[in-house]
């Protein structure tokens, strides 16, 4: 009984036992369907967005995964100067780029540690390509060093650093001691802010672009276009195959019309510690022949991307070595208004051959008594010695009697107050003022107190040296203005402006300036030259008044501007040269450096004119003219 009892009981226990376990098969099974299924979704969804709802982007994605674009840089055009020798030229470097589609962010600190680059500046840079397509690279270094080559070498396999490529370029090679540096300009890579204006449209973030000078105004010649190679990788980045290599156009050379031997004659005779201009012009034609500004700076820190520290250093310094002084410095031109102020007295009436005033030092106008600056005063004089010893008394007469008006249309006739034109970026108008101007300008009426100043160069009147040169250019040859410029055959050169002017009185003007410099108390004796007629005018211009110097001695940047005019030969002029030292006192100073420049330019048309050597007999290297700066003291000789 006990026996049956317990057969039964252990019957129910493993029956329990199997149902349990065949429960527990039946959930094992049902998650197991249910995986299986969710897999199946997921591959069918990734199947439905990879061959139905975006093919074109995986498909993308999966050649850049085998073939690699690289940029193949277009050199820049060469500028040359007017005889064919070359002033900016390229030389052979290699360019370090991060290819963005293998670019891992953690990279960038040992990356830049490797090449002495500021991480944080590298980080950014990065930052500012997100939004560029993923093939666009990242140039992050130019010229690399024997050092950072062997970095790059030794670190860029896919194990290390895949997303490092070197590029092999040519960089911009500028002469030394920033010779031209401020009329040739300098390359940069385009910011932000310049992609957002319409001129730059056509380019895209990392491009190379001509930032100031020639290099900016001709970047579309100068530029070429970049071409491409498409080459297959595997997928430890090796290249195997070369798919399509479009080749590179090179930029247009450029043909200027400086002459570098007087622009080296120029550079030599402006001393290094000196601010302030040169300009030398052809009259005949508008070419500049030589453009000099001091101080200067070394366009090569620009052509492989400036360091902050020199950025902050060009810009930070007081006396702005990126201002490029001849077309760019307004300043009261002083004496050498002169000629134009004698030329509109003549022209319009005021004064003729007759004409005469007694200076005594000093006049009265207008309840106030200004001074002529020699204070024994000239006694009664006319219009040429006037000229020729720069009496202000004279001027102030003759500029009370003419009046604002007719004073600004004879300054504007001459190009005052207006750009020049010539081809260069950021040329500055000046002030010719006038009547109207000061209405326009500040809702006020013009006293005639203030023509008196106006009269001898100051006042409200700035030029710069470009429209100074021109002014007087213009009259030299009989009151013909050609448009300033530096490319031979400009697009942007304007036909010449011509102004129906009296020989007679156009003659009066030239033989007062031929005076000033070949005739006894004439205030530009520096500049003669035997053999040569040079005609010429000093100017020294106030900075501040002589209410505020009363009792006390002008000292530094309070000195006055020192200038000269000049142009040779008198009969037909051939060259005009302007010479602006800023607080440089006396325009006497000035005039040597006008006088050195007028000799080089007949002395080589002498020696060409003798045995007309070739150009590369004449002149064998820019760069070795660019060292004379530091080398060659004694080239600037006694007989200039």
């Amino acid at each position: 009984m006990n026996v049956q009892l317990d057969r039964e009981v252990e019957q129910l226990s493993g029956n329990r036992l199997l149902r349990e376990d065949v429960k527990f098969a039946s959930g094992k099974i049902a998650v197991f369907q249910y995986l299986a299924v969710g897999v199946f979704v997921f591959l069918i969804s990734g199947f439905w967005d990879l061959q139905v709802r975006n093919p074109t982007r995986y498909q993308e994605q999966a050649e850049q995964n085998s073939i690699k674009s690289v940029p193949v840089p277009a050199p820049r055009g060469k500028i040359l100067d007017r005889d064919g020798r070359v002033i900016v030229d390229n030389h052979d470097s290699y360019r370090l780029i991060l290819t963005r589609e293998n670019l891992k962010m953690e990279h960038l600190k040992p990356i830049a540690e490797g090449l002495n680059l500021n991480y944080d500046e590298l980080l950014a840079r990065v930052r500012r390509f997100q939004l560029q397509p993923k093939y666009v690279p990242i140039t992050i270094k130019e010229e690399l060093t024997p050092a950072e080559l062997s970095f790059v070498e030794s670190h860029r396999d896919p194990q290390t650093f895949p997303e490092m490529e070197l590029i092999h370029a040519q960089r911009r090679l500028y002469p030394k001691d920033g010779l031209a540096a401020n009329v040739i300009g300098y390359v940069g890579e385009v910011s932000e802010a310049e992609l957002d204006t319409p001129d730059m449209a056509r380019y895209q973030q990392g491009d190379v672009i001509g930032k100031d000078g020639i290099e900016r105004q001709y970047n579309e010649r100068l530029m070429g276009v970049d071409g491409q190679r498409r080459v297959t990788v595997d997928n430890l980045g090796n290249e195997h195959q070369v798919l399509e290599e479009k080749p590179s156009t090179p930029g247009k050379t450029l043909q200027t019309t400086l002459d570098l031997d007087l622009q080296v004659v120029a550079e030599l005779a402006m001393d290094q510690a000196r601010k302030g201009a040169v300009v030398a012009l052809d009259p005949r034609t508008g070419e500049v022949l030589a453009m000099v500004s001091r101080p200067n700076y070394d366009p090569n820190l620009f052509a492989a991307r400036i360091r902050t520290s020199d950025w902050k250093t060009l810009v930070n310094n007081p006396d702005h070595p990126l201002l490029n002084r001849t077309i760019q410095a307004q300043l009261a031109p002083g004496s050498t208004f002169k000629p134009i102020m004698a030329l509109a007295g003549l022209e319009s009436g005021a004064i003729d051959d007759d004409f005469k005033v007694h200076c005594s030092g000093g006049a009265s106008f207008y309840g106030h008594y200004h001074k002529c600056w020699r204070k024994q005063g000239h006694g009664s004089i006319e219009v040429h010695r006037a000229i020729r010893e720069s009496c202000d008394v004279f001027f102030y007469t003759v500029g009370n009697k003419m009046g604002i008006d007719t004073i600004a249309k004879y300054g504007e006739m001459a190009g005052l107050g207006h750009r020049t034109g010539i081809d260069l970026p950021h040329e500055a108008e000046g002030i010719m003022p006038s009547t109207r101007w000061k209405q326009r300008l500040f809702r006020e009426k013009w006293y005639v107190g203030e023509t008196i100043s106006v009269a001898i160069g100051q006042g409200a009147l700035t030029v710069t040296p470009l429209q100074l040169a021109s002014a007087i250019g213009g009259i030299a040859m009989g009151g013909i203005w050609h448009t300033p410029h530096m490319v031979k055959e400009s697009p942007a050169m304007q036909p010449a402006r011509k102004s129906d002017l009296n020989f007679e009185n156009v003659s009066k003007v030239i033989n007062g300036m031929y005076g000033v410099v070949n005739e006894g108390g004439g205030t530009g004796s520096s500049a003669r030259i035997p053999g040569i007629n040079v005609c010429g005018k000093t100017g020294s211009a106030q900075l501040v008044s002589n209410q505020y110097l009363a009792g006390r001695k002008a000292s530094g940047d309070q000195a006055d501007n020192g200038w000269f005019v000049g142009f040779a030969p008198k009969e037909a002029p051939e060259i005009v040269v302007v010479a602006l030292i800023e607080n440089g006192v006396h325009g006497s100073a000035a005039a040597p450096i006008v006088r050195d420049v007028i000799k080089a330019y007949f002395d080589k048309k002498a020696r060409l004119g003798q045995s007309k050597p070739a150009i590369a007999q004449l002149t064998p290297s820019l760069f070795q003219f660019a060292s004379l700066t530091s080398r060659r003291p004694e080239f600037r000789t006694s007989g200039y």
